[in-house]
């Protein structure tokens, strides 16, 4: 009986929806094949390198096809000591990424998108050297995989709104 009730309402849910003239932020033609089609370029070092992971991953990156765009990254990286004990030692940290990105339609090189994405994430400081660095460092992966949604999402809304304007 419960099966039917969850059916039924879900089939009702779905009329619903149809009739609202919703669609999917991913269901917009051409959103996914565009967002494929874009080529991350970093700076250099840690951080840059795990958002362009993020990235790569989060926008599905089609390596064996020409890029259609080209976003270029600039990192700000900001630690502020939180928590501090009697001793005037930091126990907790907030680690602050912002990543600022310029999106180029190619082969131009013509601006298209200008976006920034901010994060803050905070983690333990221990009194072990090598937990402290492995702290720090798990947040930098946190913050730059929650920069590469943002900034995925914000592609993705924008594309969508391309898509309908055409």
């Amino acid at each position: 009986m419960n099966r039917v009730v969850f059916a039924a309402a879900l089939m009702t849910a779905g009329l619903g929806l149809a009739g609202c003239g919703f669609t999917p932020l991913y269901g917009a033609p051409g959103v996914t094949a565009q967002l494929t089609a874009i080529q991350v370029t970093t700076p250099p070092g840690r951080t840059g390198q795990l958002i362009r992971e993020h990235l790569d991953d989060a926008l599905a990156r089609d390596k064996g096809a020409a890029p259609r765009y080209r976003m270029d990254l600039q990192l700000s990286e900001t630690r502020y000591p939180r928590g501090v004990r009697v001793d005037n030692v930091a126990t907790r940290y907030e680690y602050v990424l912002t990543a600022a990105y310029t999106l180029s339609a190619l082969p131009s090189g013509s601006p298209v998108k200008n976006g920034v994405a901010r994060v803050e994430v905070t983690y333990d400081s221990a009194d072990q050297p090598y937990a402290s660095v492995s702290a720090q460092q798990d947040a930098q992966d946190r913050a730059a995989a929650e920069a590469a949604r943002k900034i995925e999402l914000e592609l993705a809304a924008w594309l969508a709104t391309q898509a309908n304007k055409s």
